[in-house]
């Protein structure tokens, strides 16, 4: 089972793949990056995506309950103009507050093959 910085580096490998992190949602730190960060800054990148991925996290409308148990928030999609931000959220054993941010260039990534990746890499990544 792969470690933080196993995994960013097989996000990295994606097609399109700019940089990604693991991003805690509730302090807004990165507990790791690879590649390059929007603005060139990761802490900044990744206080800002905290901010998004709380939002989705947190409100009721975007955050209903589910019966099984799983976190009713899978990840957040954000597109602009030349890439994509995709937020996965990762499901751990204790009360995880943690995704995975990978930015991705549009012309050259696959979205589709991206989030199914991302949501393969998030069940199999090891904290601890």
């Amino acid at each position: 089972m792969p470690g933080i910085d196993e995994c960013l580096l097989a996000a990295m490998r994606l097609p399109g793949a700019r940089g990604a992190a693991l991003v805690d949602w509730t302090s807004g730190l990165a507990l790791g990056t690879v590649g390059d960060a929007p603005g060139g800054d990761h802490e900044t990148t990744a206080a800002e995506a905290a901010e998004l991925a709380r939002m989705a996290a947190e409100h009721g409308a975007f955050a209903a309950r589910s019966d099984d148990g799983r976190p009713p928030v899978e990840d957040v999609i954000v597109s602009n103009h030349d890439s994509y931000h995709l937020l996965r959220f990762v499901d751990t054993s204790f009360d995880s507050s943690v995704f995975l941010h990978l930015w991705l260039g549009r012309e050259e990534g696959n979205l589709a093959l991206a989030r199914i990746r991302l949501g393969e890499m998030a069940a199999r990544l090891v904290l601890g």
